[in-house]
């Protein structure tokens, strides 16, 4: 038989700065470095996510990605960004 682990579901997450790309007449992207934090520790990662804005001015997201904070990582997403422009 194998053996349960319990997990803790509980996650906070904290943003701890992000930067707003805007584009077309209501739409953005955000890139930030955010921290999942539970009762066991915490996870820092980078995510880009892509929303709008409501006609009252409030932020709705759509969609995300998450990457590990790792530089290597980020410089290698960075290059292939890049490198789509070309």
């Amino acid at each position: 038989m194998a053996e349960q682990t319990e997990y803790e579901t509980n996650v906070t997450f904290q943003t701890e700065k992000s930067e707003e790309i805007k584009f077309g007449n209501n739409n953005f992207l955000e890139v930030a470095r955010k921290k999942a934090v539970t009762g066991e520790g915490e996870n820092e990662f980078v995510s880009i996510s892509r929303g709008f804005f409501t006609p009252e001015g409030e932020k709705r997201f759509r969609k995300s990605i998450a990457m590990p904070v790792e530089k290597e990582v980020v410089d290698g997403v960075i290059d292939a960004l890049k490198k789509m422009l070309k």
